[in-house]
C-alpha cells in the first residue's frame, strides 16, 4: 500500500517515496533543554516517532535525527536565575527529556545531535552564506539577508508585512533589512561563546538545525517535521539558509507539522503559563494512557487536553488489556499487523482510525468462540498494538500498576468520590466507584473513612 503524507510545502496529500529507499532521512526539531517539556512539546515526538517506526517497517533503513538545543538565551536565563553553570541546566533537562520520552514509549532517534557539538559545522555554513552573498557581518553579528532569497515565505505563505510582524524581530541599526535574522551573535564574558571569524559569540537558533541536519542527513532530506508553531519563523528560516548554503538544492522534500494542544480552550504555552509538564503527568497517570491520549486525535488537528481525556484513555486501555487478560489461555503466536491498521497509518498517520480498528479487533476477540479465531484475533491485537506503541506490557502489569504516582491518582479519585457523595452527586460517586472497580480497586468503609486496596 502507498504511504501518503500531507506536505505543508505544497498543501497537498502526496505519495511518499524517498529519494534513496536504502537510506530514508527524517529530521524533527527537538527541545531546548532549560526546563521539563510540557505535554504539547511531547506530541510531535510521539506522532513522528510513530512515523519513524512505520518508515523502518516499510524501508528498513532510516536515519532519524532529533536534535537537542543546548545553547540558547532561555538556558542562559535559567542558569543565571538558579546560580548554577549552564551545563548543569542542559545536562539535567536533556537527561530528564530522554527519560520522559522513554516512559511514553518513544524509541530514541538514530541520531541526537547537540548544538554545542556542531559549532564548527555552524561556522562553516555561515561562512558559505557570506561568501555567496546571502549573509553579512555587522558589529559582531552575522545576519541572513532575506531579500537575497526570493522564495522566502513559501512554506508559511505569509506576505512580507505579516512575516515581519510575526517574527517579533528586534530592529537593530546594523540590519540591512528589519526582517534579516541572526546567524551569529556576540557573547559577553558571562555567556557561552566560541571563537569565530566575527569574534567570540554563539549561534542563532535557526542555523543550529540547518547545520545539524546537514552534518547527519545531507543537503536534501526526505522529511522535516515539528509543531505547527515552528513553521514560521524557524522552519521558514531553515529553508532559506539551507537552500542558499547548498547552492539551491531542496532542503526538505516533505514538511510535516502537528497541531497544538489546547488547555481550557487556550493554546498550551510556557509563556502563558497554562502548561502540563510531562514529568509531572507521568507521576500521576499511566504513561501508556498519556501516549494513547496524544494519538487520539489526528496529528494535524488541535487536541483539547484535559483530565477527562486521560481518564477516557485509561478506561479504553482497561478494556483492551482486559481482553488480553481474557485471552491469556490462548496459545501465543507471532503478532500480526492488521492490514486495516497499517492502511490507516499509511493514510497520513490517521491514528483515530487505527485506534478504532484496535478496539474493533478487541471486540471481535471478546465475542470469538473458536480457538482458531481467538488465536488469530489475539495475534492481530498484539500486532496492532506493536505498530502503535501500545499493549506492550503484560495485562497483570497494567492492572497492578502500583507506582506512587498511580497511588496518588487513585487516592485523588477516592477523595473526589467522597466530595461527590457529600454534595449528593451520587451519579458521579457511582461512576468513580465503577471506574476503580474496573481497575481492580476495592473500596472499604472503615471508622476512619473510606480506604482502598487492590483486589
Amino acid at each position: 500500500m502507498e504511504l501518503r503524507l500531507y506536505n505543508n510545502l505544497t498543501r497537498a496529500l502526496e505519495v511518499f517515496e524517498p529519494q534513496d529507499p536504502n537510506r530514508v532521512t527524517m529530521y524533527v526539531c527537538g527541545p531546548t533543554v532549560y526546563n521539563y517539556v510540557h505535554i504539547g512539546n511531547a506530541r510531535p515526538y510521539v506522532v513522528f516517532g510513530l512515523l519513524a517506526n512505520l518508515l523502518r517497517r516499510r524501508y528498513g533503513r532510516l536515519v532519524y535525527a532529533r536534535n537537542i538545543t543546548d545553547v540558547d538565551d532561555k538556558i542562559n536565563q535559567a542558569a543565571a536565575e538558579q546560580g548554577v553553570p549552564i551545563g548543569e541546566i542542559t545536562g539535567k533537562f536533556a537527561q530528564a527529556f530522554a527519560g520522559d520520552m522513554a516512559r511514553l514509549g518513544i524509541d530514541p532517534p538514530d541520531v541526537s545531535p547537540h548544538a554545542t557539538a556542531h559549532i564548527p559545522h555552524i561556522i562553516a555554513m555561515i561562512e558559505r552564506l557570506i561568501d555567496s552573498g546571502h549573509a553579512y557581518a555587522a558589529e559582531g553579528h552575522v545576519l541572513f539577508s532575506v531579500a537575497s532569497f526570493p522564495d522566502y515565505g513559501r512554506l508559511s505563505r505569509r506576505d512580507p508585512d505579516e512575516m515581519l510582524a510575526g517574527a517579533r524581530v528586534e530592529v537593530a541599526p546594523y540590519k540591512r533589512d528589519p526582517g534579516d535574522f541572526v546567524l551569529w551573535k556576540p557573547s559577553t564574558p558571562d555567556l557561552p561563546g566560541w571563537d569565530s571569524p566575527w569574534g567570540r559569540g554563539r549561534p542563532g537558533w535557526h542555523i543550529e538545525c540547518s547545520a545539524m541536519a546537514e552534518a547527519h542527513l545531507g543537503d536534501t532530506i526526505d522529511i522535516h517535521a515539528g509543531g505547527v508553531d515552528l513553521q514560521f519563523p524557524h522552519h521558514e528560516n531553515e529553508i532559506a539558509q539551507s537552500t542558499c548554503a547548498h547552492g539551491g538544492a531542496v532542503f526538505a522534500r516533505f514538511w510535516l507539522h502537528n497541531g497544538l494542544l489546547n488547555f481550557d480552550g487556550a493554546k498550551m504555552s510556557k509563556s502563558i503559563g497554562n502548561v502540563a509538564r510531562v514529568h509531572e503527568l507521568l507521576e500521576k497517570h499511566p504513561p501508556e494512557a498519556l501516549r494513547y491520549a496524544l494519538l487520539s486525535a489526528h496529528y494535524r488537528q488541535p487536541l483539547e487536553w484535559s483530565d477527562a481525556l486521560i481518564e477516557q484513555s485509561v478506561r479504553t486501555l482497561d478494556r483492551l488489556y482486559g481482553t488480553l487478560r481474557d485471552l491469556a489461555g490462548v496459545p501465543a503466536t507471532e503478532p500480526i499487523v492488521p492490514v486495516a491498521v497499517e492502511s490507516a497509518l499509511c493514510d497520513d498517520l490517521n491514528t483515530p482510525a487505527a485506534l478504532a480498528e484496535l478496539s474493533r479487533i478487541a471486540g471481535e476477540a471478546r465475542k470469538a468462540e473458536s480457538p482458531i479465531a481467538r488465536a488469530s484475533l489475539k495475534a492481530e491485537l498484539l500486532g496492532a498494538g506493536l505498530l502503535l506503541g501500545l499493549l506492550q506490557q503484560a495485562p497483570e502489569a497494567w492492572f497492578n500498576r502500583g507506582e506512587a504516582g498511580d497511588d496518588s491518582r487513585i487516592q485523588a479519585l477516592v477523595e473526589e468520590r467522597n466530595a461527590a457523595k457529600a454534595s449528593r452527586d451520587f451519579v458521579r460517586a457511582d461512576a468513580i466507584r465503577k471506574q476503580l472497580a474496573e481497575e481492580g480497586i476495592l473500596l472499604e468503609d472503615t471508622p476512619q473513612g473510606v480506604r482502598w486496596r487492590r483486589a
